[in-house]
C-alpha cells in the first residue's frame, strides 16, 4: 500500500498573522504599526437592495485587520452590512464566515462595531443593504502591520507543523486530494481509507497486465465518509474486479479528505497544537540549543491525541 498526494491544501490551517500573534511578534511603534483605509466613505447613503452598495477593495494580505462601522442617524432606516473576500481580481467575491455586522436601527445607530478578519485571502470589501430610507454610516479597516523580516521562516514553520501534526494524527485538516494505492484487492468486503477526514472517492481504477487503466463505475461499491476512518464498501451484488491485475500498484482510488476547505474548519484543539509546536520550533530554531534536542512540547500529543488515528 501507498499514499501519493494529487492538490496539496491551498491554506494553511493556521495564518501568519495568528502566528505573530501568538509568538507576540509585533511592530513597537503604533503609529507606523497602524493604518486605516476606507471601504465605504461615512457620510449619507441611499436605500440600496440587496447588498447593492458595495465598498472598495482594500488589499489586507499580511495584515492584521478589524473591521468598523461607525453608524450615525439611521431614525427610519436599516443597514444590514457584511464583508467579502477574494484572492484574486479576476475571482467572484465570496462572504467572510462570521463576517456580517449586526443589523442597525434607529435603536442601534449612533454606534461603533467591530468586526476581526482573520479569512487569510489578499482583497476585501464590505457590501450593504439599505432599507426604507437612507442611513449615515461609513465602513473602514484597520490594518496592523507586524514585523515581516521573519516572514519567510514563520510561512514554513507553519507548514512543518500543520505536516507534522497531520502525520502524527494521520489526518489530513484542509481538503486535500490523495491517491490510494494498492497492489490487491482486499479478501474482505471493505477498503478503509486512510488519511480522514474522507470527503468523498473520485474514481476507483486498475491496471490488467498489459498496463491499460480502466475506470470501475461508481455503482459497483458504496463510501461511508461518516466512520472514524472512512470506507468503500462492495455494493450487494457486486465482487470485486475479476481481470488479472498489473504486478504492482494495479489500482488506484483518488479521494478527497480534510475537515474543509478554510481554516475555519479545522477544529480548534489542531489548531492549538499547531502554535505551540510553531512556538517551540521559533524560541528553539538551532539544532545546539540543548531545548530544541527534547521531545516535542507535551501539550502538542495531548491535544492531537483526541482524535489520533492510531496505526495498526
Amino acid at each position: 500500500m501507498a499514499l501519493k498526494i494529487i492538490t496539496p491544501p491551498v491554506v494553511e490551517p493556521v495564518s501568519l498573522a495568528e502566528v505573530k500573534l501568538h509568538l507576540r511578534l509585533d511592530s513597537t511603534d503604533l503609529a507606523d504599526n497602524l493604518t486605516t483605509e476606507q471601504t465605504i466613505a461615512p457620510g449619507s447613503h441611499v436605500i440600496a437592495a440587496a447588498y447593492s452598495l458595495e465598498g472598495s477593495s482594500v488589499e489586507v494580505i499580511g495584515y492584521l485587520v478589524v473591521a468598523i462601522l461607525e453608524a450615525g442617524n439611521c431614525s427610519a432606516g436599516t443597514v444590514t452590512a457584511k464583508l467579502q473576500h477574494r484572492d484574486d481580481t479576476a475571482d467572484i467575491w465570496e462572504d467572510v464566515t462570521s463576517g456580517t455586522f449586526a443589523i442597525v436601527t434607529s435603536a442601534t445607530d449612533y454606534a461603533t462595531q467591530e468586526l476581526a478578519y482573520i479569512g487569510g485571502k489578499r482583497y476585501l470589501r464590505a457590501v450593504t443593504t439599505i432599507a426604507i430610507s437612507s442611513c449615515e454610516f461609513g465602513i473602514s479597516f484597520i490594518l496592523g502591520t507586524p514585523t515581516t523580516a521573519e516572514d519567510t521562516l514563520l510561512e514554513a514553520l507553519i507548514t512543518v507543523a500543520r505536516e507534522y501534526c497531520e502525520n502524527y494524527q494521520n489526518r489530513v485538516y484542509i481538503t486535500q486530494t490523495w491517491e490510494l494505492i494498492l497492489d490487491m484487492w482486499p479478501c474482505g468486503d471493505i477498503i478503509e481509507i486512510p488519511k480522514p477526514p474522507l470527503q468523498s472517492v473520485t474514481s476507483i481504477k486498475h491496471k490488467d497486465t498489459a498496463g491499460v487503466e480502466s475506470t470501475w463505475a461508481a455503482t459497483n461499491y458504496i463510501v461511508d465518509p461518516d466512520s472514524f476512518v472512512g470506507r468503500v464498501a462492495l455494493a450487494y451484488g457486486c465482487a470485486w474486479p475479476t481481470t488479472t491485475l498489473y504486478p504492482i500498484a494495479g489500482i488506484r482510488i483518488r479521494f478527497v479528505a480534510g475537515y474543509g476547505i478554510t481554516a475555519d474548519s479545522v477544529p480548534v484543539r489542531v489548531k492549538q497544537a499547531m502554535l505551540l509546536l510553531i512556538g517551540h520550533l521559533y524560541e528553539y530554531r538551532e539544532a545546539g540549543v540543548e531545548r530544541a534536542l527534547q521531545e516535542i512540547p507535551f501539550g502538542v500529543k495531548a491535544l492531537l491525541g483526541l482524535d489520533r488515528v492510531v496505526p495498526i
